[in-house]
């Protein structure tokens, strides 16, 4: 266990993953020192958590003014919203965001199995002491486990695991074919029962279309309606071949956050993922397997160089689905 008078110790233990951006020639001439708010993107690699000699990889982000990200160079926003790693084999992952309170990781098990163990950001005795879960298999078969009870999740389905639950891991049925459990996490204020959501039971909706290179099919996995869920919605949205386009015409929800995590996306492509205000937008080069955060005042929307699938997930003031501002195209910059 670790308590919060433990955090100090273990967070300057932690080795950085890599090095914050440099800043510019002018920035360093009137300021010397390096801003606070610059190192958004350090990732730590933390001491073992419990006996079992599992890690952690810890990533921390603050939250963004609008009218500072609109004049961000790519460094810093990359740093501040691409989650660049999600999958490690033999790791679990997370990046805790300040905007929600909203975990995104990932945990990818070996030969091993791994356990989610306790987080100092959340200084709380264990992880879901004050939170709910989901999950979504990306990879080879596997299992979570949960307070004992065994969930088996072969690719695409899902699990809500609720408040107070104290122990989970994850396993792979086959280390050379390893599970890939994607994790989001929000805060909840009361318990509500585990449930397993499989890929065909899912809440299933077709839209768009080829002329408007957008046809897709989003299945609702954790929704009001499926699960006993306090604020955390996830999901999961794959592209026809020949569609390129998601989430346009886009949208904002000021009320709640999101994040999306790309995946089924060929090595050699990229999607160009748009964000910041509908007047103001920006864009992310995203690979396979990484993560964006979507603030909520930012839009969320992207194209790829080929089809692709992403899970998303949402957590704030309201969990139903079409609670969105729309952005129309005509008057996004």
């Amino acid at each position: 266990m670790i308590s919060p008078t433990d955090w100090p110790r273990r967070l300057t233990s932690c080795e950085p993953r890599r090095r914050p951006p440099t800043p510019s020639l002018r920035a360093q001439r009137s300021n010397p020192e390096p801003r606070t708010r610059r190192l958004p993107g350090l990732l730590r690699r933390c001491a073992p958590r419990n006996d079992d000699g599992d890690h952690l990889m810890i990533d921390e982000r603050q939250a963004s003014h609008p009218r500072d990200v609109k004049r961000y160079d790519t460094e810093t926003l990359r740093a501040d919203f691409l989650i660049e790693r999600i999958f490690v084999p033999g790791e679990v992952t997370l990046t805790y965001s300040h905007y929600d309170r909203m975990i995104v990781g990932g945990a990818m098990p070996a030969a091993a199995a791994l356990t989610l163990s306790p987080f100092a950001p959340t200084g709380t005795p264990f992880f879901l002491a004050r939170r709910e879960l989901g999950v979504i298999n990306l990879g080879g078969a596997g299992r979570v486990t949960v307070d004992g009870q065994a969930f088996d999740l072969p690719n695409l389905d899902a699990l809500y695991v609720g408040l107070g639950t104290k122990d989970v891991s994850f396993a792979s049925a086959d280390a050379a074919n390893p599970a890939k459990f994607y994790l989001t996490s929000a805060p909840a204020h009361r318990e509500a029962p585990h449930q397993l959501i499989r890929k065909d039971d899912a809440n299933t909706i077709h839209l768009g279309s080829s002329e408007t290179s957008n046809k897709r099919t989003i299945r609702q996995y954790i929704m009001p309606n499926t699960t006993g869920t306090n604020q955390l919605v996830m999901g999961m949205t794959a592209l026809e071949p020949g569609s390129v386009w998601n989430s346009m015409p886009c949208h904002t929800h000021t009320r709640r956050m999101e994040a999306y995590l790309y995946f089924n996306l060929d090595p050699a492509h990229r999607v160009f993922h748009f964000m910041g205000e509908p007047t103001q937008t920006r864009h992310l080069l995203v690979a396979n397997e990484q993560a964006v955060i979507s603030p909520n005042w930012s839009i969320h929307c992207g194209c790829g160089t080929s089809n692709y699938a992403f899970v998303w997930a949402m957590a704030g003031d309201n969990v139903e689905f079409t609670d969105m501002d729309p952005a129309p195209v005509d008057m996004l910059r």
